[in-house]
């Protein structure tokens, strides 16, 4: 059993995903880590591009959206016994060389002895490589960045990056049933782990342009009901986590007087 699950969700990536896993079957990082592509359904041929590589191959029956792929591999990850699951996209924007990186950084321990739960690969660190990003982007990610500060006060430059290393701790918790956003875990998730006292943490990485297939936010609509859905699921996730903590501390205080 390898120390590392190397997460890839894809849906109708046939044109991206065999470069991507010809990378992963580099000797150094398979010393480490095994390959797990959730396929969501795909509609073309992605599924039998992934079974001509050394990698497990998981398939949907039915198209469940991204975040329920992720959550397929968490259980997975938990299932196997693996240590860290490190996440990234099927298209080719996540550059393989990020892997060991994060991977480097989810081993390292603070002053505390403390091990981060949570690694991003962030486009917007001093050494990070990353294509342009359009202005409407640049504007989500701002009004993000600030929600994140007002809601857990932690500055996180790249809240939509899916680039991430995940702790056994996290991914556990991600793996259990209303843990984890189904429909879009960007800086919601972030967010709720912060609150809850997980350690969040970025380091630079290397981004590529999408070349081909079709982002989960194309077009006009998708951006729009996304930047209206994402704040409304930001303040329920601060809500909950804030009534939880509240009944928590009501719980500790009854028990200690009684």
């Amino acid at each position: 059993m390898k120390d590392v699950l190397i997460l890839i969700p894809a849906f109708n990536e046939e044109k991206s995903i065999g470069k991507v896993l010809q990378k992963l079957v580099d000797p150094e990082i398979r010393r480490f880590a095994d390959v797990l592509v959730v396929n969501d359904a795909s509609q073309d041929q992605t599924s039998l591009i992934c079974k001509q590589y050394n990698v497990t191959v998981v398939s949907h029956v039915f198209n469940l959206g991204y975040g329920s792929a992720l959550q397929m591999g968490y259980k997975y990850a938990v299932r196997r016994g693996y240590h860290y699951v490190i996440q990234m996209d099927a298209d080719g924007q996540h550059d393989v060389a990020n892997i060991l990186s994060i991977y480097d950084r989810l081993l390292q321990r603070d002053g505390d002895g403390q091990q981060p739960d949570i690694v991003i690969g962030s486009r917007f660190l001093d050494g990070s490589i990353s294509f342009p990003v359009s202005g409407m982007k640049r504007l989500a990610i701002g009004f993000f960045r600030r929600l994140i500060w007002g809601t857990a006060r932690q500055v996180i430059l790249d809240p939509t990056s899916g680039l991430q290393g995940l702790s056994r701790r996290a991914f556990l918790y991600y793996s259990m049933f209303q843990n984890f956003n189904y429909s879009y875990p960007d800086a919601n998730m972030i967010i709720q782990m912060i609150m809850l006292g997980f350690q969040v943490v970025e380091i630079p990485a290397i981004m590529h342009e999408r070349t081909s297939g079709i982002s989960m936010h194309s077009g006009i609509w998708k951006p729009l009901i996304y930047m209206m859905i994402m704040p409304l699921s930001i303040m329920a996730v601060f809500l909950r986590v804030k009534i939880g903590m509240q009944n928590t501390a009501g719980a500790e205080t009854y028990s200690t007087q009684g």
